[in-house]
């Protein structure tokens, strides 16, 4: 039931944020992941980072692949789904972050300040629970042109939406290799510890996976111009929706048979 009600949340959000929303149909079909493998990261951008120290892309790069998430944080959706769900996939794995590989968050909110990605540090390396992750997991702040020029390079498609004054994006995570090359995408908000594992060992060899099916968020089948959900959505809908009921219908008959099994024991 969990599992079920969790799928089915990114969709419930998006169908309510974008409601409103003003992007016109050819800015929605640019967002989305470009697969760019082994596309080199720009490594001279400038950022801040936490602390509010100004950094270079390039000072975390050398000897570990790093995990590259964009997004911004004070995202009141999506960003929250796809770091639940690389949080849960990074406690199923062994290595801690910082031992062998790096974690890149980066906002791409040029209005955000180095206080709110502190706190998001914080906040992440809590529920995270492992010593230490605090050296090897940063969350940078940027001017709009080098988030521009690192989300161009790493095929990460996004438009602001000033209907909903919110960000439009895709969901997911890129792994680098060690000098910032694409190596792997991962799309959606769930991701396989053992996935996950294979493509960190790949990447710390420099080595390049191949493309995979992109999952679009289905907040984009929404047409601002007929105000209405395409065919595709709304019998996703119709199917979540049933496939919520049986869940539940299946669930009360369990527990309803239990409890009778209960008082013919007594």
């Amino acid at each position: 039931m969990k599992e079920i009600l969790r799928g089915l949340l990114p969709l419930f959000l998006c169908l309510n944020a974008f409601a409103g929303s003003t992007l016109s149909p050819e800015s929605l079909a640019r967002i989305g992941f470009e697969q760019k493998l082994n596309g080199q990261t720009p490594l001279d951008l400038p950022f801040r980072d936490e602390n509010g120290r100004t950094v270079q892309l390039g000072d975390y790069f050398g000897s570990k692949p790093v995990i590259l998430v964009l997004g911004y944080y004070g995202c009141p959706m999506l960003c929250t789904l796809v770091n639940d769900g690389l949080i849960e996939t990074l406690q199923d794995l062994r290595p801690d972050i910082g031992s062998q590989f790096n974690i890149l968050s980066v906002s791409i909110d040029p209005n955000e300040k180095p206080a709110l990605a502190a706190a998001k540090k914080r906040e992440y390396l809590k529920r995270y629970g492992r010593e230490d992750a605090d050296e090897g997991w940063h969350f940078l702040t940027g001017d709009e042109a080098p988030i521009r020029r690192l989300a161009s390079a790493a095929g990460f498609g996004y438009a602001y939406d000033a209907g909903v004054k919110q960000y439009a994006h895709p969901t997911g995570f890129i792994v680098l290799t060690p000098h910032g090359r694409i190596s792997r995408y991962f799309f959606g908000v769930t991701f396989s510890p053992k996935e996950l594992q294979a493509a960190l060992v790949d990447a710390s060899a420099d080595k390049t996976g191949s493309r995979i099916e992109q999952l679009f968020l289905l907040c984009f089948h929404y047409s601002p111009i007929t105000g209405k959900y395409g065919a595709l959505i709304m019998n996703i809908v119709r199917g979540s929706a049933a496939a919520t009921v049986l869940a539940l219908g299946g669930y009360v008959f369990v527990m309803v048979r239990r409890e009778r099994s209960g008082r013919a024991a007594a």
